[in-house]
């Protein structure tokens, strides 16, 4: 990262200092990078504290301004460029009145801090003190009495960067979307060599006071115990773990897992490291575990695109807030919740973040447990079911295996391949085993059911299936014909199948209404259908995000990263094709967590007018000094307006000032594993689903639903009222929330001047508006 050069403007009225503080987290680059560009566009001045409090401390170069250049290829990079360091001084009074006068230097009162609850509470601290040390400087003669009276208050806006997930009252904190990729990537690793072997692996996470990295991962990587600090286990888990991992053993298991939280204790306050789970394995069991410590491993690496798109959404609302904040106003966090942008009160989040591990301590396990919010409980009670065998004693009344008059469910795919579609068969079969349900797989969609290839599923079969890309049960995009519906309802009568999850895409959900819709034609089709989102596209109804988008947006993120490396040694512009068909989700987050410049979007539509308007701006970028301009296309944007033609056009206006490339990234957008966010939505949405089924088959009814993720919550929707909400020509939903985070593109990828405040977006509100079906 560069400072601005010595004659750079800094004569904005507002002046916003930037620092992150305490352990670095990725996606703190993206933030900082929002933070300074959002607020060049706002008329402010934004300066780097570099080194955080330290920086502060020290003054001199390390309080410097930034210009638009100065945060430039830093979206991918893990890891802060302004650096972070602990600082000693600033706790000490001292330390605070030559940080006030280092800020005060530069006429900087308004601060935007990226850190942990550690480095907020430091800074409201520094806050509150703010009056106290401006007055004291006043009186030794360090600033003028005219300086002192211009910034009487210090304006605090708080982003938190912690890969522990820690901070109650946000979904989601910077960094930990990326931690979870690098567990992930470990335990896979692990699972591989450790079924080679038939061993035991135990794998410490970071996690002092917070277990949200143990438990997702031990979710995501199919993992057979976990240990967590919110819910210390009671006396005797050594033997319960035993017993579990030899039990998975007998069921067909070849390796065991075992995730610890680096904070987890026993309900004396007792550590448990992972050296004493493998001390209890070798003494109970005789095994020879293994130990790996991921240590900082975790804060490694590149950031996801999650931590790219939303650092830059959360980064570009904190910009906002600090320039308009006033003496008055008190500081906050800006937080994503619930799918949205948040303001959370600064000191009243800290509070109860900090008040888990008194939770813990006072053996309040439930209220520790609650404050983490009601998805974390959900999933330890998903995790407990999923991850305990079948008893397999012959003798032995067994609590897993359906009775005899257990209703049969049978699990179907259908559209197109989407990544995680494996992890939530496999979380349907184990979750359906716990419902009593006789659990049937349907091989290669609805024609696979038309031809009778229907087989029962017990929990060992799809072993192994949690981390896996593809579909191990096949799927198909034909949607049934009216020729082939009396067939599928003696299929359905045949095999005796009492209800229908059905998993896919859009002609998932076409085919289910098509069975619910000719309910009085054929009875066979009176039985509850519920079906799961799992589409790259994003296009479904009643659900903001589907199971393999984040996958396919990963994926492309990595594609588009490789092309700007490579296009970055030259002057080049290059075009880019996403997949998505009618659906720009996959072109727009993937153009936000790449930095592109230009993205196009069917739903908006594409004319000569703009494309002339954007080549000029092109041209512009290229003489100023720009080396790599990147624009993204939806596959189907325009008609006219293909790949091809809009290399061509930007090749042409260019005249020879820069080269011009194109590439569609193609299907290795559905291709691979599923990402951790794809498998533990996967797996809450299908514990949803089969609590549906449960309640229809246990009432005798047959209503059939669709259900989804809305508003950071899981709900579901009638499907006989599905095309209420659907563009059915264009096949997509009629409200698309992300659609309210167009303008981040032009915020903070395109250097066109300042913008009046009243046209700055806010992102929070506009994903709110776009969201919400109109009157």
């Amino acid at each position: 990262m560069t400072a601005a050069p010595a004659n750079a403007p800094t004569d904005a009225p507002v002046r916003i200092g930037v620092l992150t503080s305490g352990g670095d987290a990725q996606g703190m680059n993206a933030a900082v990078r929002a933070v300074v560009r959002a607020a060049l566009r706002m008329g402010a001045q934004p300066y780097a504290v570099m080194e955080g409090w330290a920086g502060a401390v020290a003054g001199g170069d390390s309080i410097r301004p930034l210009n638009w250049d100065s945060v430039g290829s830093i979206l991918h990079r893990g890891g802060t460029v302004i650096g972070t360091a602990r600082s000693a001084e600033f706790r000490e009074r001292d330390g605070q009145l030559a940080a006030a006068r280092n800020l005060l230097e530069h006429d900087i009162d308004r601060l935007v801090v990226i850190g942990g609850d550690g480095s907020l509470t430091g800074t409201d601290a520094f806050r509150t003190n703010w009056p106290g040390l401006v007055a004291e400087l006043a009186e030794r003669g360090e600033i003028s009495p005219e300086k002192a009276a211009a910034h009487p208050a210090l304006m605090v806006t708080g982003l938190v960067g912690s890969i522990d997930n820690d901070l109650v009252g946000a979904d989601m904190t910077i960094g930990t979307d990326s931690a979870l990729h690098r567990i992930l990537e470990a335990i896979d690793d692990i699972s591989s060599t450790a079924a080679s072997h038939q061993r035991t692996f135990i794998i410490e996470v970071m996690g002092r006071h917070c277990g949200y990295l143990a438990l997702m991962a031990a979710v995501a990587g199919g993992c057979d115990y976990v240990l967590v600090p919110e819910l210390p286990p009671a006396g005797g888990w050594e033997e319960d773990m035993c017993r579990k991992l030899a039990k998975g053993r007998e069921a067909g298991r070849r390796e065991s897992m075992v995730v610890v939280a680096e904070g987890a204790t026993d309900r004396s306050g007792n550590p448990i490291s992972a050296d004493d789970v493998k001390r209890v394995l070798s003494e109970r069991l005789g095994e020879d575990a293994r130990v790996t410590i991921l240590g900082h491993v975790q804060r490694g690496g590149k950031p996801s695109a999650y931590d790219r798109w939303m650092s830059t959404l959360l980064g570009c609302a904190a910009a906002h807030e600090a320039v308009t904040a006033t003496p008055e106003s008190e500081p906050v966090i800006i937080a994503e919740r619930h799918n949205r942008i948040s303001r959370l009160p600064m000191m009243e989040q800290i509070r109860a973040t900090r008040a888990v591990k008194d939770l813990v301590a006072s053996g309040d396990y439930e209220g520790a447990v609650a404050a983490r919010g009601a998805s974390f409980g959900e999933m330890l009670r998903i995790f407990e079911t999923m991850s305990t065998p079948p008893e397999l004693d012959p003798d032995a009344a067994s609590d897993q295996s359906p009775s005899a008059e257990s209703k049969r469910v049978a699990i179907i795919h259908a559209g197109g391949l989407a990544p995680g579609m494996n992890t939530a068969a496999r979380a349907a079969v184990r979750l359906g085993l716990d419902h009593d349900f006789t659990m049937l797989g349907v091989y290669g969609g609805f024609p696979g059911l038309l031809d009778g290839d229907v087989r029962e599923l017990s929990w060992d079969d799809v072993e192994g299936w949690v981390g896996d890309g593809g579909a191990e049960l096949g799927t198909r995009r034909e949607i049934p014909t009216i020729e082939q519906l009396y067939s599928l309802g003696r299929a359905i009568e045949s095999h005796r199948i009492d209800a229908l999850l059905i998993i896919g895409g859009f002609n998932a959900y076409l085919s289910a209404y098509e069975l619910v819709s000719e309910r009085d034609r054929y009875p066979a089709f009176k039985i509850p259908i519920i079906c799961v989102p799992a589409s790259i596209d994003n296009n479904l109804p009643g659900s903001e995000l589907s199971i393999g988008a984040d996958t396919a947006l990963n994926n492309a993120v990595g594609a588009l990263d490789s092309i700007k490396q490579s296009a970055a040694a030259s002057h080049r512009c290059f075009v880019a094709e996403s997949m998505g068909r009618k659906c720009g989700y996959l072109a727009l987050m993937s153009g936000i967590a790449t930095g592109a410049e230009r993205v196009y979007l069917n739903e908006d539509g594409l004319t000569l007018a703009q494309l002339a308007q954007d080549s000029a701006r092109m041209v512009d970028s290229f003489r100023s000094g720009r080396q790599l301009y990147l624009v993204i296309r939806n596959e189907r944007a325009s008609k006219n307006y293909t790949l091809d033609v809009l290399a061509k056009i930007f090749s042409q206006e260019g005249h020879g000032l820069y080269d011009v490339r194109h590439a569609a990234i193609g299907h290795l957008q559905q291709g691979g594993d599923p990402s951790a966010f794809d498998r533990i939505m996967a797996t809450k949405l299908v514990a949803h689903a089969l609590d549906l089924l449960a309640e229809q088959l246990e009432a005798g009814t047959y209503h059939s639903s669709y259900v989804g993720l809305t508003g950071g919550r899981i709900s579901h929707h009638r499907l006989e009222r599905m095309n209420d909400e659907l563009d059915l020509a264009s096949r997509r939903p009629l409200h698309q929330w992300w659609m309210g985070l167009r303008e981040a593109i032009s915020l903070v990828s395109q250097n066109s001047g300042v913008i009046p405040m009243e046209d700055i977006p806010d992102f929070g509100a506009a994903v709110s508006a776009a969201a919400a079906p109109s009157e």
